[in-house]
């Protein structure tokens, strides 16, 4: 595979560094807490966000099934540059649902598991079907791949209280089954979906819900644009975990995430504390 990019080492000639500089102004160091996604930018394009913010991805999604239909050499190159970069990857959860329906689920976790993704997203987000979690998980460990699921449907609107207890209660059982994080839908808008009214407003007390019952270690809230990006950040604070986050926005993210963005800046959870001396 050719290289994308040429090799950068001018950074750490210099005399002063942003690590030391950041640490001096009170940020923090950050666990990785943003899983961006490709929904099928060009591999120059994610090369390049690779290199320059690989250190805060906590996974890489490869998003809906536009991987499918690309070129398949340049999808096995996009995979290999964030092994590289030492980023896993899982597929959306699109390509688990029609794989299911059509009888081909086999099939496809050979396709993944041969692709060299690390992770495999299962839903029922848009199709009518029941899942049996402890036989989709062995099928996928067997094949050396993790399992995230996402809780939701796409078009059944903002969540109700009823909806949130019958999710927690489904996330459990896929964690029972042996999945290692869980996802709460927002899709591409975050308006009228999952947590978020038709107005875009975030649902804090049904956040709450999911928070308190997975913690912020092992549930992500999908965040596809600024205000839900912002909303999640402003009410959890830097811990929160999110997802669907495209590749251009994963800084901004990060230095709101580090109270280094003006809207943040003055939140109390978010803004950087001075060491004492």
């Amino acid at each position: 595979m050719a290289d994308f990019l040429p090799s950068l080492n001018l950074a750490r000639e210099g005399r002063f560094h942003t690590d030391d500089y950041l640490k001096s102004i009170g940020v923090p160091e950050i666990r990785s807490a943003t899983s961006p996604f490709d929904p099928g930018y060009d591999a120059v394009t994610l090369a390049g966000h690779l290199e320059q913010s690989h250190h805060l991805m906590s996974i890489l999604k490869v998003s809906m099934a536009c991987w499918m239909i690309a070129n398949e050499d340049v999808t096995r190159q996009k995979i290999a540059v964030a092994k590289k970069y030492r980023v896993p990857t899982t597929t959306g959860g699109g390509p688990f649902e029609v794989a299911y329906v059509q009888g081909k689920l086999q099939q496809y976790l050979d396709l993944v598991a041969d692709f060299g993704f690390n992770r495999i997203e299962c839903g029922e987000g848009f199709t009518d079907i029941s899942l049996n979690a402890r036989e989709i998980v062995k099928m996928a460990n067997d094949r050396g791949l993790e399992v995230q699921f996402e809780l939701g449907k796409k078009h059944a609107g903002a969540f109700t209280q009823d909806v949130v207890e019958a999710l927690i209660s489904q996330g459990k059982r896929w964690l029972d089954a042996g999945a290692v994080q869980l996802v709460v839908e927002a899709r591409e808008s975050a308006k009228g979906v999952g947590l978020f009214d038709d107005e875009g407003n975030l649902n804090v007390a049904f956040a709450d819900c999911f928070a308190n019952a997975f913690g912020h270690g092992v549930v992500m809230f999908e965040a596809p644009n600024k205000p839900s990006q912002f909303a999640l950040l402003d009410h959890f604070g830097r811990e929160v975990h999110l997802c669907n986050v495209r590749l251009e926005e994963l800084l901004r993210v990060e230095i709101y995430r580090r109270g280094l963005h003006s809207d943040a800046f003055n939140k109390e959870n978010l803004r950087p504390r001075l060491p004492v001396e």
